[in-house]
């Protein structure tokens, strides 16, 4: 979509040397209200900006004559003449009006950003400025705790810990992208949102596409999309600097730059931050950084290069393990309780941690090649170091362990190393250690698109990636020891290992992508359809060098192929200038997550591992008049055949796994949310989500054999119209953001969260009698925010302070079903109590 260059020109644009100031407020002409995020550029130039939360805008100009040009995805483009005297002129408010024919800019087509009323599917956008606003010290997925099927938690409480779900599926099922760029693991799916925990210091939007969505990707998600953009260059010359304080020892400072665009066409951007606390959990203690580039080149006037790499390094306390509603009543820590730590040498100590750091690289290329094509590319690299702390040997850690200085309190380190020094020549019976997930990654995504007819614009892309992970366990504390004994290696299986040695694994996993797309669009007045074919080609290759000698052939596997495709195809129809109607209908096929295809942990090749399949369809209305923006959708999707295998004994007592295919979900609900603005100081925000997600059937008489086809145990699985668990499956919220003075804001959001049933993995539903899983207690919470923005000394400053769940509500945020499916035997974590932040930004 050629629309789409121009919103990202547009936010890597930036002023060049000012003669004087124009300023201004950009209104919504249906709601009547400021329009954040609206571009605004001086006529004939790249020098711009955008209107901030409330509209307005401030842009230095090289002339005390001219014109600006005002845009917005989905408005007409309004032109407005300015005239300087005195060194500034302000242009008051300038009203845009919706017009679906007249989308003058477009989101870069591999960011797969849906515009309003026009792409049908399922969408919510945040921008810069209300994450900055709610962030704090929350987890960056929280921003997205008030969006209708979206369910965000803290799971185990350690920095960037955070759980995301949407529709009832897990984050693996969730695509999440970075300006277009997938970081979904690639074996797994999942999303460690540790790596990307100083991104909100970054993000210009952030948007949530449920259901098949309008990503243009080889292979979508199932749940749907969320894409972060970040900032390109500034739009203004200077930068800013800020600090925040919070609960339990959160501290943050940092600082952002900009040279603007200079006059040829080059500029760049650089920020920094550094995070670090206590953590609210016990033995949660954290220090990260963040560090952002973006360099940015015109070359004539069809070509433009940017550059952009960031990163987040970090080290953080985890409480990897749930506990017994009963357990944290006992502990004096109450909710905080958290068994994964303890003293050594009077230090603070992890036995769970987490250590990472996942660079990202990209180069974009966005090429006008003519008025009607227009080729957008992007190459990106990765590079991931880091992993999770444990320990191995003999298990001290009991919660009434005698290496505690007492029931649930923290671990004696010391005792440990005593006895590690009294064994002298037979090694640590207890160590530390840190399983490592160390990756390359490299890809690249280009689309290209061009206008067929006036009304037509076809889309055609590739998408490569090239993955490989390198999993190993390393040895991180001897804890006193003069060794740890290890006979994992064939090739070495007396290893006496020291700090930093191999043991227990070490294995490589290769994943090769390689899809395209062609996408054909059609914009005719109110009406607007799309169809999209896509294919790809995931490719598994293992190498195990610990189970297999250097010289056995199977050592290293042969790559498996695994064939899916998507089939998609969806329209919007806006029948007055309020009301319009949307649907989309899809089919696809995803490969098997890695550990699917290769069993038992070595290079078992599952001969029977089969493509996920998804059906998901949608409708959906909107609604738009100067008071109100709602929407309505109900949509309904079909997993089948979901990846599941089942572990066992064989005759000879070595572990075995299996495949086990036939386990389906099914995924429907209703989704709604508003926005009322009364007037223009007042906003109120509402959402609604009604969902049903349930297994759909038994799954029975599945037969287990060996690798001598002889049968070894036969599968019943009584899990058919079983709740799915792991998310709330009704969710409802109330906002109101309110300006009661001058520059003075004050926002309070109310979450409620219901019909939630714990987590559970369906090969424990063998009994046909089993009751429901057990459900959790539904609960709410309510945060408040005040924004305050004034002038310090001419520099324009900000203060912000958020107190979230500010009736210390306590309550279940996570569980796993037990035995008894009932509250004795669940496992749970529990969300946050009162926690809050104090903030201040200085722009220069």
């Amino acid at each position: 979509m050629r629309k789409l260059l121009l919103l990202a020109m547009l936010l890597t644009s930036a002023t060049i040397f000012a003669q004087g100031t124009i300023t201004g407020k950009v209104m919504d002409s249906e709601m009547d209200g400021p329009l954040p995020g609206a571009n605004v550029k001086v006529t004939g130039t790249s020098n711009g900006t955008m209107t901030d939360f409330d509209g307005n805008f401030s842009l230095d100009v090289s002339k005390a004559e001219g014109s600006i040009e005002i845009s917005f995805v989905g408005y007409e483009t309004k032109k407005v003449k300015f005239s300087i005297s005195g060194g500034t002129k302000d242009l008051g408010s300038i009203i845009l009006s919706p017009d679906a024919d007249a989308l003058d800019e477009v989101v870069v087509t591999s960011f797969s950003l849906a515009i309003d009323r026009k792409t049908p599917v399922a969408v919510s956008t945040i921008s810069a400025a209300e994450i900055e606003t709610k962030i704090g010290n929350q987890e960056f997925p929280e921003v997205l705790k008030s969006t209708p099927g979206v369910y965000a938690n803290k799971a185990g409480g350690g920095f960037g810990d955070a759980e995301l779900r949407m529709r009832g599926f897990e984050g693996e099922n969730i695509a999440v992208m970075i300006n277009g760029v997938p970081v979904n693991d690639m074996e797994n799916g999942r999303v460690y949102w540790s790596n990307w925990a100083g991104l909100s210091d970054v993000t210009r939007t952030m948007q949530t596409q449920r259901g098949l969505g309008a990503a243009k990707v080889a292979v979508p998600s199932i749940g749907g999309t969320v894409n972060i953009v970040t900032k390109s260059t500034d739009a203004e010359k200077g930068g800013n600097i800020y600090a925040a304080t919070g609960n339990d020892g959160y501290t943050k400072f940092g600082a952002t730059v900009s040279t603007g665009r200079t006059e040829n066409g080059l500029a760049a951007t650089v920020s920094a931050s550094r995070t670090v606390g206590d953590g609210y959990v016990d033995g949660t203690e954290f220090i990260g950084y963040n560090y952002f580039v973006n360099i940015a080149k015109e070359f004539g006037e069809n070509h433009e290069l940017s550059f952009t790499a960031f990163g987040a390094p970090q080290r953080h306390g985890q409480r990897q393990n749930r506990y017994l509603i009963e357990t944290y009543r006992e502990s004096e820590r109450g909710i905080k309780f958290n068994g994964d730590w303890g003293y050594l040498n009077g230090q603070v100590t992890h036995i769970e941690d987490n250590f990472y750091h996942k660079p990202q690289m990209s180069l974009n290329h966005y090429w006008d090649i003519n008025e009607n094509t227009l080729l957008s590319t992007a190459v990106y690299a990765s590079f991931g170091t880091g992993g999770g702390g444990g320990w191995a040997g003999t298990n001290k850690f009991g919660l009434d362990s005698e290496y505690r200085d007492g029931y649930l309190q923290p671990v004696n380190l010391d005792l440990i190393v005593d006895e590690n020094i009294a064994n002298g020549a037979q090694g640590s019976e207890t160590i530390l250690r840190a399983s490592r997930n160390d990756h390359n990654w490299f890809g690249a995504l280009s689309t290209l698109s061009t206008d067929i007819t006036e009304d037509i614009e076809l889309l055609a892309g590739v998408d490569l990636r090239y993955y490989k992970g390198k999993h190993f366990q390393e040895v991180t504390d001897l804890l006193g020891g003069q060794y740890w004994y290890d006979d994992s290696n064939a090739n070495d299986p007396v290893n006496l290992a020291q700090v930093g040695d191999k043991i227990s694994y070490w294995n490589d996993g290769i994943v090769l992508w390689e899809g395209g797309f062609l996408q054909a669009e059609y914009t005719k007045s109110d009406f607007d359809a799309f169809i999209s074919l896509a294919a790809s080609n995931t490719s598994y290759k293992r190498v195990d060098y610990f189970n297999y000698l250097d010289s056995d052939p199977a050592q290293e596997t042969d790559y498996v192929n695994f064939f899916g495709y998507q089939v998609k195809g969806g329209a919007n129809y806006n029948f007055t200038k309020s009301s319009g109607v949307f649907a989309n209908i899809g089919y696809f096929e995803k490969a098997p997550f890695f550990d699917a295809v290769f069993l038992n942990f070595q290079n078992d090749v599952n001969s029977d591992a089969k493509n996920q399949k998804i059906f998901s369809a949608e409708v959906g209305y909107t609604f738009r008049t100067d008071k109100w923006r709602a929407n309505v959708n109900a949509y309904r999707t079909n997993w089948n055949d979901r990846s599941l295998t089942y572990s066992y004994n064989n005759p000879d007592g070595s572990l075995g796994v299996a495949n086990i295919l036939g386990v389906n979900a099914l995924h429907q609900g209703i989704e709604v949310d508003f926005e009322y603005r009364p007037f223009e100081e007042l906003s109120i925000t509402g959402f609604a989500s009604l969902g049903d997600y349930t297994w759909a059937d038994d799954v029975t008489g599945v037969q287990i054999f060996d690798e001598e086809q002889n049968l070894v145990d036969e599968i019943n699985l009584y899990i058919g119209d079983t709740k799915v668990g792991g998310t709330p499956q009704t969710t409802a919220g109330l906002g109101v953001d309110y300006e009661f003075l001058s520059e003075m804001r004050l926002r309070a959001n109310y979450n409620f969260y219901g019909d939630f049933y714990s987590d559970f993995d369906p090969v424990s539903r063998t009994n046909p009698d089993a009751p429901e899983v057990w459900q959790v207690p539904d609960f709410g919470t309510l945060d408040v925010g005040l924004s305050y923005d004034f002038s310090v000394a001419g520099f324009d400053t900000a203060l912000n302070a958020n107190v979230y769940n500010i009736t210390n509500t306590e309550y279940i945020a996570n569980a796993q079903n037990g035995l008894g499916n009932n509250a004795r035997t669940a496992l749970v974590w529990y969300g946050f109590g009162r926690t809050y932040t104090v903030g201040a930004k200085l722009n220069f």
